[in-house]
């Protein structure tokens, strides 16, 4: 079986989009092969994103980087997960099927330690539901 190659993209690539490659490479090795990459990167993975992901025994050592580090690439599809994203992904002129699903950046969320890191759950958890509705057939 071929590993097919899949590009996340995010505006910041810090959160959403480090998640979802986290998630794909660890829930369909041998299927699946994730990279992700920011129209305007952050330089860094937010930390809760890093511990919400090793709460489910995932290690994550992505960085954030730019979408240009990928040009000439190929892949089998493009994944933005975030409508500014999207909306710039007409920069993206590689090849792979497109498909947007948007998520709440949950760098926005707002409260306390404990509030802003279930955010950071419930968007983790609703990246991988969906994740596995569109890759997993």
């Amino acid at each position: 079986m071929t590993i097919q190659r899949i590009l996340v993209l995010c505006t910041g690539n810090s959160c959403r989009s480090q998640l979802a490659e986290a998630l794909i490479n660890h829930d369909f090795p041998g299927r699946w092969e994730a990279v992700s990459a920011g129209t305007r990167p952050a330089g860094y993975v937010h930390p809760l994103a890093v511990r919400a992901l090793a709460e489910l025994a995932i290690t994550h050592t992505g960085t954030s980087k730019h979408v240009d580090a990928f040009r000439g690439q190929a892949f089998d599809m493009v994944l933005t997960v975030c409508d500014s994203a999207n909306e710039d992904c007409p920069v993206w002129l590689g090849s792979g099927r497109r498909v947007h699903i948007g998520f709440p950046d949950p760098a926005a969320a707002t409260g306390d330690e404990t509030a802003v890191f279930q955010v950071f759950r419930d968007v983790r958890d609703d990246i991988r539901r969906k994740l596995t509705d569109l890759l997993a057939g």
